[in-house]
């Protein structure tokens, strides 16, 4: 891991896991769960492979556990939002509802001047918490901004490829 990335993750956990932790998530750092009436609500960072950047994906799970493709039994408490289908996760970006031009539309850190950019970054995820409590009730997002029919096949489409070739 990066310096830049160890300092976004200190400042997730200072600033983000506690609000988090206040409405029953369990787990550890990168994957998060909550448990209540049946239903799970999943929370995972992920982080940019090329690094300076990640976005944050949810989930619901309404069963006690999951089969994956591997036949492998995961229970709930090791439930992940990456067990899922991405067909049945949503992103949360930080400036729209909805991913505009790839990466570039993530939480961006880079290699900042200042070290003031991971707790603005953790600021702005905390502030997208009242976007994800309505996809963790009502499994739904706000309609996405600039929404292009064509754009949501093709992407789902390449999503598809990508999980059935593990590309």
């Amino acid at each position: 891991m990066s310096a830049e990335r160890d300092k976004m993750i200190k400042s997730l956990k200072e600033i983000v896991i506690p609000e988090l932790r206040n409405r029953n998530f369990k787990g550890s750092f990168p994957h998060f769960r909550k448990t209540e009436n049946g239903k799970t609500n999943l929370l995972t960072f992920q982080f940019d492979r090329n690094g300076g950047g990640f976005i944050i994906e949810l989930a619901n799970w309404n069963e006690s556990e999951i089969n994956t493709d591997l036949e492998n039994v995961v229970p709930l408490n090791k439930l992940t939002s990456f067990d899922l289908h991405p067909d049945e996760r949503q992103r949360i970006y930080p400036n729209s509802l909805s991913e505009e031009s790839g990466t570039d539309s993530w939480f961006r850190y880079g290699k900042p001047k200042s070290d003031e950019i991971y707790n603005k970054l953790s600021e702005k995820v905390k502030e997208r918490i009242p976007i994800m409590e309505q996809y963790w009730t009502e499994n739904k997002i706000p309609k996405k901004e600039k929404f292009s029919l064509v754009e949501n096949v093709t992407d789902s489409l390449w999503q598809r490829v990508k999980t059935k070739f593990n590309l």
